[in-house]
């Protein structure tokens, strides 16, 4: 069931809503959490019911595991840690069978000449998102920072249906403790999830699918053969980064406003990463709860950048490597992470004979700071080309494309200029529009908001009142007709 979509929208949504409050007007707090949780199953179930045979037992175990390891977390250690490492390789094991044993059965093939076999492994949906939720419960009751259990309150910080599929990944301080507050929701807290909501599906309906319909044909030719020429490969180059900006931070404003509607705050998860001033500050802006994520469990433990500037930039390429092996089974999101890793040792390493080169200061004039974004954003389009592209064949003609191999342009590329002319004017919005937290003044949990620069506040900033209202009311029902042709978000097939 997708978020765009009448089903969700018009179905599931409504009646969720009205049976969870309804339980919540009654007095029936713990009623309320418990059938949210089995509908958030349900939601699951929807796409799949097979699905379920998979998450419920996992949650279950997982469950066991925590409750076994949280009493001996603190006073026996040592019998903890063979059932915080029992977790993780079952967690990592199920992931790696279903999202990556046909990558290394096709790969050992390739390598030794074989003919293995495994057949197709269908990948449950969101399975990526919630093992590492799974994982970083079991690690934080490891290290004594989980001190209360409850399987209702567990198994809905893993289901929860706004952020089950794709994100935000949050960490269960900061929902579980929401899920216990008596606290009914406020008109203007659901007020203000709406409008989040809208903004979400107006960002994928309006303006991701519009930049779709420029990108893929082009990547689509190119992995059959085509050749294009500059401009419309940096048009569909383009078109993607727009794209993918506009579905998934539209995916996650819109599971940001669905849990609002249930009082419930997730964690802000995009802060105009476009306007990134260098990669450092890009992964503080984008996808923020992975980035959170894979420094706090995976950066971190490695040694970060405890033990040398050699060993912290080591850290720093493994990290981003299996983060883009995260993302899918292709050497193309190897090479992905690959790149952002080395932009990061580049970047590392320039602020550092800047601050030697002039005593410690690391302010940038104006100027600096405009081209810093502008080799920042020309480095992020270059990578998304392997993050997009069938395979690495692929990526590579289209850079040779972008670089010129093939002609600037040709007499019959009026479609290439229109697909520069949109992707520039989307990515526009991206650049100078206020982000939903600027428009809105949303907060994520405990008043967190993970923006690098000041919050800009827009003179037309949301309030909740009627003239707002029309406002929202009107873009909802623009989005609701251009939902007719339903298309999955990008992030779901990771």
């Amino acid at each position: 069931m997708l978020f765009n979509s009448y089903a969700f929208i018009l179905g599931f949504m409504p009646l969720t809503l009205l049976l969870f409050h309804g339980l919540r007007a009654a007095g029936l707090v713990r009623s309320s959490i418990g059938l949210l949780a089995l509908l958030s199953l349900g939601f699951y179930g929807w796409w799949n019911p097979i699905y379920l045979l998979l998450i419920v037992p996992l949650i279950a175990a997982n469950f066991a595991l925590a409750a076994s390891i949280v009493p001996r977390a603190g006073r026996r250690p040592r019998a903890a840690k063979p059932l915080l490492l029992l977790g993780i390789v079952l967690n990592l094991a199920t992931l790696g069978y279903f999202k990556y044993a046909n990558f290394f059965v096709d790969n050992l093939n390739a390598l030794a000449g074989l003919d293995l076999f495994l057949g197709k492994v269908v990948l449950p949906i969101g399975i990526s998102f919630f093992t590492f939720q799974k994982i970083a419960f079991l690690v934080d009751a490891y290290r004594g920072k989980v001190d209360r259990l409850n399987f209702i309150d567990y198994a809905l910080f893993v289901t929860f249906f706004p952020q089950l599929i794709a994100g935000p990944i949050v960490h269960h301080s900061e929902v579980i403790r929401q899920f216990r507050e008596q606290a009914t929701v406020s008109m203007p807290t659901f007020a203000l999830g709406v409008t989040i909501f809208t903004i979400g599906l107006a960002k994928k309906v309006v303006l991701a699918d519009t930049a779709a319909l420029y990108a893929s044909p082009l990547f689509d030719a190119v992995a059959a053969g085509a050749r294009p020429d500059a401009l419309a490969a940096w048009g569909a180059a383009l078109a993607y980064t727009a794209q993918l900006y506009f579905d998934f931070s539209g995916y996650s404003d819109m599971a940001i406003g669905a849990g609002l509607l249930f009082g419930i705050r997730l964690p802000v998860n995009f802060a105009s990463p476009y306007r990134a001033e260098s990669i450092i500050d890009f992964w503080h802006r984008w996808h923020i709860t992975l980035s959170r994520f894979l420094r706090d469990y995976l950066y971190v433990p490695l040694g970060g950048n405890r033990k040398g500037r050699a060993r912290r930039y080591v850290n720093l390429l493994i990290t981003m490597v299996l983060g883009g092996f995260w993302h899918g089974a292709g050497w193309t999101f190897v090479i992905w992470g690959a790149l952002h890793g080395f932009y990061l040792v580049v970047n590392h390493l320039w602020r550092a004979l800047r601050r030697r080169s002039e005593g410690g200061s690391e302010s940038w004039t104006t100027l600096g700071r405009r081209l810093g974004q502008a080799i920042t954003f020309v480095a992020v389009v270059i990578a998304w080309v392997f993050f997009r592209s069938e395979d690495v064949g692929s990526a590579v003609q289209m850079l040779l494309a972008m670089a010129g191999s093939n002609g600037a342009a040709r007499p019959e590329s009026v479609e290439s200029a229109a697909a520069l002319g949109v992707s520039t004017a989307l990515l526009a919005i991206a650049w100078f529009a206020p982000n939903t937290q600027e428009l809105t003044g949303y907060e994520g949990p405990e008043g967190a908001y993970a923006a690098t620069e000041p919050r800009r506040r827009p003179p037309f900033r949301w309030q909740p009142s009627t003239g707002w209202a029309v406002a929202v009311g009107c873009l909802f029902g623009i989005a609701l007709m251009l939902m007719s042709k339903v298309s999955e978000f990008i992030y779901f097939q990771f």
